[in-house]
């Protein structure tokens, strides 16, 4: 039977096919653009003030004490980095990292030298002793020392127990000595002032309560700097740490992406030769470890790739986005392409439903888009094993739903109710298409459900699936829409309980999420928009009595 009322429709779907990827290979030439950046702050020749440097790579990490860095690895770092800045900033002695000092020293370098303070009192011991050594034996090298690293922050040591690390620190060395904290924390524990030869705080926009956009990063920075200055008068005030990611998840409307990382460094260095401060930005290169503290996110903090040695932007030239994007548009190419033969194989034999091929090119255009950025997301959330086979199936589940969807469409099916698949009901015995199609929105509504419930009662780290989860739901609810429910109401059906609890659970947890996250994450809105669909999908389910 017909989806609706017989009615004239497209005939010869190929000229609607190359329309559908053209529109495809348009949106993505779009999202690929290069945005030209404003003039570079730096003069021709002149280098970075100074950058954070951890020399962590794949496989290695300071949450493992066995971890070892090598002396080759940091001289071939600090090679590289010798070409972009004058000074790195480094957090720890530990894991080889005592090295630093005199590897900078032969590339030239000056150090911003760290000491790890913790709530372990033998390993502060040790960090001083150390420090207080190199800071001896290198004082041409190490431009200054920063006593401990956001301790206060993380609640590890009392204000008393750091001033006194600081006090033990500077009585030994001759280079000025600093703490290194948020900017909020200086503000509570402003007799901290008094201790320190400058005051070094950490302004990173992105990570803020009340996260800000990249645009706005430069004017709070500023407004920050200023409100830290008028605190304490007379203290030089550094900025520690500033930077932006390059990938990962929105907060509120903090956007990673390459061209707010490379505008936020930007606007903040010209900010900076303006107001004439200090700026050290962070980091030098990705640190992968990051991602277990910070989710996906934590890895892209870099702005200079280690094995290719090239920056990931540069000052006043233009950056993408999506720099594959031609790529990604070739992958929604061929599985538009793909939607549009599966549908007309589905179709082979029957008279074709009305708007068949205009419903077809909407899930291939959208499907299509989406399958290439999901692609371009594995290998950024796909960090561990678990969440690796996670976005695996997230991108079978956005690759075979619109193949399914419009086999279905074509054939005059409806969408199958979980019952029919899991009790082995007669359609999905009978037909392998149709049993494949109950599968794949089982597991794209089990996706859905973890994505929903983790981010309504974990999400601070977590990343909005949305281009996959789009990807799929979407061709099932063209499918829904194709079958009037008037039509199931007429052919004895009940509503299934399992399909209506997990819309419930599904819209609820959309309306939590767009308040939580705020409608600036458009990350989030497109999410919540994916869920609602798939509620209003299984809503729409039914089942003869036989088959629950």
């Amino acid at each position: 039977m017909p989806c609706l009322a017989d009615q004239p429709t497209i005939r010869r779907p190929l000229p609607l096919l190359a329309l559908t990827a053209l529109a495809i290979g348009v949106t993505w030439w779009w999202l690929g653009k290069p945005v030209q950046l404003p003039p570079s702050p730096l003069a021709p020749g002149e280098k970075l003030y100074c950058l954070s440097y951890a020399p962590f790579r794949d496989g290695q990490t300071p949450l493992v004490e066995n971890t070892q860095l090598t002396v080759a690895q940091i001289d071939e770092d600090l090679k590289l980095l010798a070409r972009y800045t004058d000074c790195i900033r480094t957090y720890s002695i530990e894991f080889g990292q005592d090295q630093i000092a005199a590897i900078a020293q032969r590339h030239g370098l000056k150090v911003l030298q760290g000491l790890w303070l913790s709530n372990k009192t033998a390993r502060n011991r040790a960090q001083i002793a150390t420090v207080v050594a190199l800071a001896r034996k290198y004082p041409e090298t190490i431009r200054a020392v920063i006593v401990g690293n956001e301790v206060l922050l993380r609640g590890e040591l009392s204000l008393a127990d750091v001033q006194a690390a600081i006090r033990e620190v500077k009585a030994q060395i001759s280079q000025p000595v600093t703490y290194a904290d948020v900017w909020e924390f200086w503000l509570r524990y402003s007799d901290l002032k008094n201790d320190v030869d400058f005051v070094t705080i950490h302004i990173l926009p992105y990570w803020e309560d009340f996260p800000l956009r990249a645009s706005l990063a430069a004017a709070h920075i500023d407004a920050i700097r200023k409100r830290v200055a008028a605190a304490m008068p007379g203290k030089e005030i550094v900025i520690g740490e500033v930077g932006w990611p390059s990938q990962g998840r929105m907060r509120e409307g903090a956007l990673p992406s390459p061209v707010n990382q490379a505008r936020v460094i930007e606007d903040t260095l010209t900010l900076a030769k303006r107001e004439n401060f200090h700026v050290n930005v962070i980091e030098a290169f990705d640190q992968p470890w990051k991602r277990r503290l910070e989710g996906s996110v934590g890895r892209y903090w870099g702005i200079i790739d280690r094995f290719s040695g090239q920056s990931k932007f540069t000052f006043g030239g233009a950056v993408s986005n999506h720099p594959h994007w031609f790529m990604q548009a070739l992958a929604g190419v061929a599985l538009a392409a793909l939607t549009f033969a599966a549908a007309w194989r589905g179709g082979r034999g029957e008279r074709a439903p009305p708007y068949l091929w205009l419903r077809v090119a909407i899930i291939a255009f959208v499907s299509g888009v989406l399958f290439g950025w999901t692609i371009a997301t594995v290998p950024i959330e796909g960090y561990r094993p678990g969440r690796l086979l996670r976005m695996l199936l997230l991108t079978l589940v956005a690759g075979a739903a619109p193949l399914l969807a419009a086999f279905a469409c074509a054939a005059n099916q409806t969408v199958p109710a979980f019952a029919a698949f899991l009790g082995g009901g007669a359609s999905g015995r009978g037909n392998l298409q149709r049993c494949v199609l109950g599968g794949v929105l089982i597991a794209t509504f089990l996706l859905a459900v973890q994505s929903a419930l983790g981010l309504v009662f974990d999400p601070r780290y977590r990343d909005f699936d949305f281009a996959p989860l789009i990807a799929a739901i979407v061709p099932y609810l063209i499918l829904t829409l194709s079958t009037p429910l008037a039509k199931a109401a007429r052919a004895n059906t009940s509503r299934p309980m399992a399909e209506l609890v997990a819309a419930v659970v599904l819209a609820l947890s959309a309306a939590y999420i767009a308040v939580n996250e705020t409608f600036a994450n458009w990350q989030s809105m497109w999410l919540c928009a994916a869920l609602i669909g798939l509620a209003f999908t299984l809503q729409r389910a039914r089942v003869a009595p036989n088959s629950e």
